[in-house]
This record gives structure tokens, sequence and C-alpha cells, in this order.
């Protein structure tokens, strides 16, 4: 079948846009308004009927197309789906460079619920040469959850100054069992990873920097930190990590408590958060500190 493929002319053609569901459908005017999109990223392949056969879409917080975050094909229109991703890619980003990881959300229950819609799509960012890189859990405190009272083991302050962040995130990265910072370390220091994820990602949140705690034990040793911040959505527990030299005593819980209370003092409905299926410990944290499991996400990127 021949497919009509193009971005779309605008905010008229939303509606055409958002008529394959998906829960990004509910942000895209508010992306739009705010420059996280832009209509020659919103890219539709629509049939000899004008229907939508298929769709992909790029989000980004730094002027360029950031994630690949939508792409949708119709009953039967993989074909379609192949044709419109080959095509946008090819238009939207610049010859020569990676193109940025595709992400999806996904019901917590997909394999029992959605696997063949969900394997359908990563197979068409497969054959656009992706590969999977880690399926990670999103998870959610919500208000009125019981915090972990602070049991008095570590004391808390701000960094001193970003030499301290990115001294303190250097050294996490040491076993670190993140999928992003695993891929990252094979070929780039651990210093500039670090820098590239403070630099690129947590100092641009709109949220203040007084709400960054290092914990340290009382003689003053740090011991770990965490970055209780608000993104574009939501309140979230942006990154934190515990010191190899103190891994095994069990404060992470302590560390993952204080940043939940800092976010639970600005009386917040929810705190977002998200970790790698495999980082168990970081996982079985979370799950102690009363954050559910409400979705999960695939993650596939380009080498």
């Amino acid at each position: 079948m021949q497919y009509d493929i193009r971005p779309i002319r605008g905010r008229d053609e939303l509606d055409l846009f958002r008529s394959l569901p998906y829960q990004l459908n509910d942000e895209l005017d508010d992306d739009l308004a705010a420059g996280r999109r832009r209509p020659d990223w919103m890219w539709v392949a629509t049939g000899p009927d004008g229907r939508l056969a298929a769709r992909t879409a790029w989000w980004s917080r730094t002027g360029e197309p950031y994630l690949l975050d939508i792409l949708d094909y119709a009953d039967g229109r993989e074909d379609a789906a192949d044709a419109l991703l080959a095509t946008a890619m090819r238009a939207v980003l610049p010859v020569g460079t990676t193109p940025p990881a595709y992400t999806r959300f996904l019901r917590s229950d997909w394999r029992d619920t959605e696997a063949g819609g969900v394997r359908g799509r990563m197979a068409v960012a497969e054959r656009a040469g992706a590969s999977l890189l880690v399926e990670r859990l999103r998870l959610e405190w919500r208000a009125g959850t019981p915090v972990r009272a602070d049991e008095g083991r570590l004391r808390y302050r701000g960094f001193r100054d970003d030499d301290e962040a990115l001294d303190l995130m250097t050294a996490t990265l040491d076993g670190t069992l993140d999928a992003h910072s695993r891929a990252d370390l094979a070929s780039a220091a651990p210093r500039e990873v670090a820098a590239e994820h403070f630099h690129g990602e947590l100092e641009r949140w709109p949220s203040p920097r007084e709400w960054w705690r290092v914990a340290t034990l009382p003689d003053g040793e740090p011991v770990g930190f965490v970055f209780p911040a608000r993104n574009d959505y939501n309140p979230i527990i942006a990154y934190l990590g515990v010191l190899p030299a103190h891994r095994g005593h069990g404060y992470i819980h302590d560390v993952l408590a204080e940043g939940t209370r800092v976010l639970a003092a600005q009386d917040v409905p929810r705190i977002r958060a998200t970790t790698d299926v495999g980082n168990t410990p970081m996982a079985a944290a979370f799950a102690a500190a009363g954050y559910v499991n409400f979705e999960r996400e695939v993650v596939m990127t380009w080498s």
C-alpha cells in the first residue's frame, strides 16, 4: 500500500496525530507550547482514505531531538511504521549522528496484557537499527504513604560546589548496576559520564539546588547523595547513590528516605522515580520506602 508520509502541519492536525492511543497524547499540547516538541518532529503516515496508519515523534529538553518516545501503528500496518520511521529519521536527524534512544512506557504487566503490541513496536525499531538496552521500573510514592523516620545514622547537607557533586557522582559509578551508565562507561571516562549526567540533565531541572543532599557519617565523611528535583511533569528522585566504601550497610534506605522527605515537605501529590529491572538493590529500596511500580519502560538505543 502507498502511504502519504510527512510531518504534521501544525496544531490543527493534533487530532489526526492523536487518533492512535497512548498516554502521552494528553501531554502534546503542553509540550508543543513549551518547545519540548515541534510539528516537524511529529510525523504521520496516512493511507489513501486519509486515516492514520502510523505515527512517530521526538521529544526534547535541549532544542534538539532527545528521545524518540512515540512510535505507533494501526492494526496490520507494520509496513507503514517501517516506512515512516525510516523517512522521518532521515529528515529529522542530522546526518552522521547517533539517533536518540527510543523509549516506551508500558503497563507493569505488559507481558500478560500487551506483549504483541510492545514487541511489534520494538521490532520496528530493531529493523531501523536499534537494540534493547534495558527495561526499567517506573515507580511512584503517593501522598499519605508513610516516610521512613530519620534514624540519626547519617547527617545531611547541601553540596559544597559542583566539583563535589561531580566527585561523588564519579565515585558511585564504580560497580554501578545502571544500564545507561554502564553503556556510557564503555566509551567514556567515569568523570566524563558524571559530567554529562550532571550538566546535561540534573542542573537543567526547574527546581532549587537547595533540595539536593549529601549524606555523611557523624564525623562528616560522605556516604552518598540524593538529587530530589522536579522535572517538567512531576517531582522526582532524579539520582541517588552510595559510595562503594559504604555499600552493604543499608545506607541506601536512609538516603532515599531523606530525598523523599525533602519532596514530601513540598506537599506534592506524588514523587516519581525509575530504576532498572536488573538493579535489584535499588528496586528493593524503593519498594521498602513505599514506592509502587505503576508502569515499566523499555529503552532501545542505536550504536
